[in-house]
Formats: C-alpha cells, structure tokens, sequence
C-alpha cells in the first residue's frame, strides 16, 4: 500500500549533468523504498558550502548526473518493509552521513555524505535508509530544522565528541560566517563556554556577539593573533578550525599549554610546516574531525531540543530559484544558512 502511494505522486528534483553547469529543474520517476527504506516528501532543504564545490567540480568526490544537497527535513511518505509503523507520516530530518560504521572514533572507508554519490535533498522526494531519521524537533518548523543536519552535526562533534568542550572553558572558532560556525557558537554558549570567533568581515564579527560570541579578531588584520591574546591572554582551552592554511601555526600559538586543537576542512589550503618544539612543550593536542556518527547526531538533536537551539536561517529562497542561490554562497553573501522551501 505505501509503494503504491509513492508511485502516485510527482516528483521533481534539480539535476546536476557536470561540473560547471548550472542545475536543471526535471521532472523524474516517483521514489519506491525498498527494504529498511522510506521515502520522504521533502518540505524544506539547506545550501551547504559542499553542494557549490559539487557544482563547480572542485570536490575530491564527484558523481554526474545527480541530485545534490545534504540538508532536509520533511514527511515520511512511504516504508519499505522492515521498516517500524511509527515512521509513517512523522516529520522527520535526515541524518546525512551514510555508513558511517560501528566505530565512535573514526568513520569506515566508505562513508559518504548525501548528496554524491548517493542522490541527495534538492527535489521534491528523497530515498533513505530508516536508520538515518531523526524525529524534527518539535520547536523549529521544516524550514530552521532543514537548517540543522550537516553543520550541526559536524560542529557538535567537533565541540563535544572530538572537542571535550566543558562549561566554563574558553574556545575560539574560525570563520565565523560559516553555517558549521554558527552552530558551534550556539551550541559551546548553551554549554556555558566562553565564545570567540574569528572572521575577515568586521560586518559579521559585529553579528556574531547577538549569537553569544564575547569577542574575536579579524583574520584580515596583520595584528589579528596579538588582539586574541589580549582577550584571553592564557590561551584557549579549545580552537576548532576548517580552514588550515599559512596562519594555522599561528592559530595553534594561541592554545594554552594542554589544551585542543580540533581541525577539519581545507578552505584556506594546506599549513607550512609550524614550530614542532611549541607544540610538544606545551602539550597540546591535534585531533581531526568529520561529520559525525549516528549516535552524534542523536546527541545533537537531544542538545537542540533540551536547549531549544533555532539555526540562524539568513535567506528562505524558492525551491525554483536554486541556481541564483548558488551565486551567492559562492560570493560569501551570506550569514547563516539558506534554505529552499519545498513544500
């Protein structure tokens, strides 16, 4: 019986056919779960930095053509068998790290996020695996829950299973215009941390104190490292970063003796080599992070809904208006997320 509906319905999804092309709008055959699946009428989904690296070719993981988009939440609208009775019509957002193993510590060799290979959230149904859903909290609506999957779940990580974050700690984080960013302020504030950030735009560091941040520096500025001193002159107990590059030694001289460095992404490249010695008589620790495991992001729904966290939603942009969207996180005109409605 629920085969039969989602054979019933229309289903329209935003194709990519290669790198460099802009999306095109199809209409394309109705979804079908098979066993341990469902299909989901999407209601909303967000733009991610990823699904514009996607676009342009520049990702180290590329599939053509396919839907992408890795952020969604929506209705189940069909099971497949095997699946439990309770997922039938519940409101739900998609967890979009697939297979990523038993292990806590470390993803298997074929993780992957939704989006490439697998077909992702930019249509008007999407085809998942049951053991990615997760219950919409109730607080936000489709729209600020598309929001959360993918960053929140790479910054809750980061934080607190990679991180060890702790109330009263203090922590830096890069790039403080990024939606991974974002999330981290909210979530290291609800855990009672001492919030700083770091940015090239004087405009979004001003932003950033109404999410909770208590100060920053602009990385733009030759005297950037020098200001944070200054506002924690002991170091931070935790600098989360995803940007790498030339400054990344200096980055790590801002950690107190024993404290974390937790790194992900490459946006800035590679990091020259940095002072060894500073590194090792100050004990500090190096941990890399990504995404996140199926308990992550059960833990990250649990902390949004105990504190009733609301992603920061910049821009509601039509589901027609995908590629104009594109253009503008791949400008950097944004702060926050983006997100498509649907429905």
């Amino acid at each position: 019986m629920e085969n039969s509906l989602a054979r019933d319905k229309k289903m329209l999804a935003w194709i990519l056919k290669g790198p460099g092309q802009a999306l095109s709008l199809e209409e394309v055959a109705p979804l079908v779960p098979g066993p341990g699946e469902v299909v989901i009428d999407l209601r909303a989904a967000a733009l991610n930095h990823r699904d514009v690296w996607l676009q342009q070719g520049n990702y180290f993981m590329s599939k053509f053509p396919v839907v992408l988009g890795a952020d969604g939440s929506g209705v189940v609208r069909a099971i497949g068998a095997g699946v439990n009775q309770v997922w039938q019509n519940a409101e739900v957002i998609v967890n979009p790290g697939l297979n990523w193993g038993n292990r806590e510590d470390f993803a298997r060799d074929d993780f992957r996020t939704l989006g490439t290979p697998d077909n992702g959230t930019f249509a008007s149904q999407l085809l998942i695996p049951a053991e990615q859903l997760s219950r919409k909290p109730e607080h936000l609506d489709f729209i600020h829950a598309a929001a959360l999957p993918l960053s929140g779940l790479t910054g809750f990580r980061a934080l607190f299973s990679r991180g060890q974050l702790k109330a009263g700690e203090s922590v830096l984080i890069t790039g403080a215009g990024g939606g991974v960013a974002q999330f981290m302020m909210l979530f290291a504030k609800a855990a009672g941390a001492r919030v700083y950030v770091t940015s090239g735009s004087e405009e979004k560091l001003a932003r950033t104190h109404a999410l909770g941040a208590l100060g920053g520096a602009n990385y733009s500025d030759a005297g950037w490292p020098e200001v944070l001193r200054a506002q924690e002159p002991n170091g931070f107990d935790l600098i989360v970063d995803s940007a790498c590059g030339p400054d990344f030694g200096k980055l790590l001289s801002l950690a107190r003796p024993g404290g974390r460095v937790v790194y992900f992404g490459l946006t800035a490249g590679p990091a020259p080599a940095f002072d060894m010695r500073a590194f090792y008589r100050n004990q500090l620790s190096l941990i890399g992070t990504k995404m996140g495991s199926l308990a992550d992001f059960a833990a990250m729904v649990r902390f949004v809904e105990t504190h009733g966290i609301v992603p920061h939603v910049e821009n509601v942009v039509p589901f027609a208006a995908i590629n104009d969207a594109f253009e503008r996180l791949h400008k950097g005109q944004h702060f926050g997320k983006i997100v498509f409605n649907i429905s």
